[in-house]
């Protein structure tokens, strides 16, 4: 089975074609949603997001993902921090994903800062989903309800488009012209042969 990385800036449609991979039947990991569920559930990693940020960060068991949102990205030491504690327990959940899942042909562990991680090291190919910046804060502000400066301000604690892209095995484009189907199709017939 090949573990293969999805990933691309904020807002760039990673959930999107990782549904289309999901209804081709290829089993995909979503990074966010797991870290969602350990910093809700986890009672390690709350622990530890609380040693960092204070008990206040979260309301009754859940973690207000907006006050830490505001903190971590304002303070890249507090980012790394947070980063520290959630990765790891994401790579272990994954590692499990991985052998539940391990008669598929492979398995495609979808997050937005795979590169910056250096997980793709981990991993034996890499997607990238490729936007304009433009549409990618559009859809961001219409999706999150934040402004732009908070869009652009998430954005640079990731890699450029171009960084991301030049280091792709497969690279999908999601400008809203051209068609993202087809693009995927040919991605899963490619790992499948």
């Amino acid at each position: 089975m090949k573990k293969i990385g999805l990933t691309g800036g904020i807002g760039s449609g990673k959930s999107t074609v990782g549904e289309i991979f999901r209804k081709l039947g290829v089993p995909v990991f979503v990074s966010d949603d797991e870290a969602r569920k350990l910093q809700d559930e986890n009672a390690e990693v709350k622990k530890k997001i609380e040693e960092i940020f204070g008990s206040e960060v979260y309301r009754e068991g859940k973690l207000d993902r907006a006050k830490v949102a505001s903190l971590v990205f304002s303070d890249k030491e507090k980012l790394e921090q947070l980063n520290a504690v959630v990765h790891p327990a994401v790579g272990k959940a994954f590692e499990k994903f991985c052998e539940e899942n391990k008669n598929a042909k492979y398995v495609l562990k979808e997050a937005a800062i795979l590169f910056e991680i250096g997980d793709d090291k981990n991993l034996d190919g890499m997607i990238v989903v490729s936007a304009p910046e433009q549409l990618r804060a559009q859809r961001v502000m219409a999706r999150d309800g934040i402004t732009k400066e908070e869009v652009l301000r998430r954005m640079k604690n990731q890699w450029g488009e171009e960084k991301k892209t030049s280091r792709a095995d497969f690279v999908i484009v999601n400008d809203g012209k051209e068609m993202i189907l087809p693009q995927v199709i040919a991605v899963n017939d490619r790992l499948i042969n």
